[in-house]
């Protein structure tokens, strides 16, 4: 498709319509730009525009710290009207859904949606690098899209729980899916009266639970994009909160492992599985074949003995719980009666701002309590709260009590609410769309193996050369939940598009690890981003550069 460039003010259509704006003639950016961007204020029904303002170009800039490596970065962004609203909820007890719409002073006729994270309650700009994006490529604002977010429904303030929203029933819907299909809505009205024509092609990308979120969108509203990046889906939902809450019970008392043993562990990992791919790069690049191999009782203290160079058996059952499937009572949505367990490496990967690897996620610098302690792992903290405030719905539950069974109707509810595990993608399929999953495999804030059955049921579901035309899943050896401990850049939405609009089917990837430094983000190593199943294989050369390795089952 050949981009169409389309100046914001060129032309505002129509009588008052669904977003209030006024009509107005064609109109020139340099001398009216300011006045066509405020014509957007107003609204009718119940999407309401809050704030118009045009926002001159930015320069890049990079952060000392981040809560994620990307989220040090504040990319370069063009002149852009910046469109600030919110959807008023059916229920007044209810938070409306805020927006954020970025309208670029040249359009290239596409739009890109962004996904949220954790259980959201923060506006999602559209104005950061989104997921895997390489750190000095121009923003998708910068290349011309208008990019948009929203909050899902709600707003996290200090000092609450996170999951507190979910005491409302519209505000949980909301977050379900609702909201992202309101605001992708709205953002198309606003691009319709600010351009005078609907955008060609819709893009979402989305990590962690955005990446839920845009499986949702190819499952539940099929029609309304035309390519899906989901990085690190927080999938099958309900079995997360509640395999996250038992590794979390399991370390309550004596099986915790503090920092020490935790490095002990990843030592073991990697002399266990490090050269099995022909190099020695300090990197397990086939984790599954490792999962298999590696037994944490070889790491079983002497007899009397205790350390922080051995694990006492209550520590052991702990890592085999983490590596261990959790089994529901009673099968939920699409026949899913579990969740499986997480695999192995990068347990001792750095934290990175809040996130790294079973530290950060899993154990934290404390045995878990109630109520989940900031100094817990945020598996405790989010599946905890989870029981109390998504399930159970009671505060003050104490979760060591919690049967699952006793709440079975509610965990049926939130299932087909929150778990995006419909492999019938044929609707996603016949309307063109294009889906790219990636999962870390180094990942503890949810298990890539969720990701890979799903994968694999929609390969069931619709055909193996079926789902090849549409979809793709790559695996990232080493990589944590954010994108750290392994190379993990890639610009997906170049992929994408051109997928979806040149035909062209992506193949083997590249992923980079690059320096958070600018303006030259230099490239510390690469490695190939391989087709599912497939893994790198060592050749020959540095093993700091992709062309060393080679994709091979």
């Amino acid at each position: 498709m050949a981009q169409i460039h389309v100046k914001l003010c060129a032309l505002l259509v129509g009588a008052a319509g669904a977003l209030g704006a006024n009509s107005a003639s064609a109109v020139t950016l340099t001398e009216d730009a300011d006045t066509v961007c405020k014509g957007l204020v107003g609204g009718a029904d119940a999407v309401k525009v809050d704030s118009a303002t045009l926002v001159a170009p930015s320069q890049l800039a990079v952060a000392e710290r981040g809560p994620t490596p990307s989220g040090r970065v504040t990319p370069a962004n063009p002149g852009f009207c910046k469109l600030l609203g919110h959807i008023d909820p059916t229920d007044p007890k209810a938070p409306p859904i805020k927006f954020q719409v970025n309208l670029p002073v040249e359009w290239n006729g596409r739009s890109l949606q962004y996904g949220g994270g954790g259980f959201n309650g923060v506006l999602i700009t559209g104005l950061a690098l989104p997921p895997a994006y390489p750190f000095d490529k121009a923003s998708p604002l910068a290349r011309g899209f208008v990019t948009y977010g929203t909050d899902s429904g709600h707003e996290s303030k200090p000092g609450e729980p996170p999951q507190l929203f979910a005491l409302n029933d519209e505000a949980f819907e909301n977050f379900a899916h609702r909201a992202y299909k309101k605001v992708r809505d709205a953002a198309v009205a606003l691009m319709q009266r600010a351009y005078g024509k609907a955008p060609e092609k819709m893009y979402f990308m989305g990590s962690s639970e955005g990446g839920r979120e845009g499986l949702t969108m190819a499952q539940r509203y099929p029609d309304d994009f035309d390519g899906i990046f989901a990085r690190v889906p927080v999938i099958n939902w309900v079995g997360l909160q509640h395999a996250g809450t038992r590794s979390g019970l399991v370390t309550m008392g004596d099986g915790w492992i503090n920092p020490a043993q935790v490095k002990l562990v990843g030592d073991a990992v990697r002399a266990a599985c490090d050269k099995a791919d022909g190099s020695d790069d300090a990197l397990v690049q086939d984790p599954v074949s490792c999962k298999a191999a590696f037994k944490a009782e070889t790491l079983r203290c002497a007899s009397g003995k205790t350390g922080d160079q051995c694990l006492t058996d209550a520590q052991i059952k702990a890592i085999e719980t983490l590596h261990a499937t959790y089994k529901f009572p009673f099968a939920l949505a699409n026949g899913l009666d579990d969740y499986p367990g997480w695999g192995v490496s990068g347990e001792d990967t750095p934290a990175v701002g809040p996130t790294g690897g079973w530290v950060a996620w899993w154990l934290g610098t404390a045995p878990p309590a109630q109520p989940p302690a900031p100094n817990n792992g945020i598996a405790w903290i989010y599946g905890a709260g989870g029981i109390q405030y998504v399930f159970a719905r009671d505060p003050k539950l104490d979760v060591t009590t919690y049967k699952p069974e006793a709440h079975k109707a509610r965990l049926l509810e939130v299932s087909s609410l929150m778990d995006s595990t419909d492999p019938d993608l044929s609707r996603f399929r016949a309307r063109g769309g294009r889906l790219i999953m990636l999962e870390h495999m180094a990942d503890y804030a949810q298990s890539p193996y969720a990701g890979i059955r799903y994968f694999e049921n929609v390969e069931r579901k619709v055909g193996k050369a079926e789902t090849a035309e549409f979809a793709r899943l790559y695996t990232a050896p080493g990589v944590d939940h954010v994108g750290s401990g392994a190379p993990a850049n890639v610009d997906m939405l170049s992929v994408l598009v051109d997928w979806v609009e040149k035909g062209r089917a992506p193949g083997d990837l590249e992923v980079t690890e690059q320096k958070v430094e600018a303006p030259s983000f230099a490239t510390l190593r690469a490695l190939p981003l391989c087709r599912w199943p497939a893994w790198p294989h060592y050749k020959s050369g540095p093993v700091t550069e992709a062309s060393s390795f080679m994709c091979a089952p």
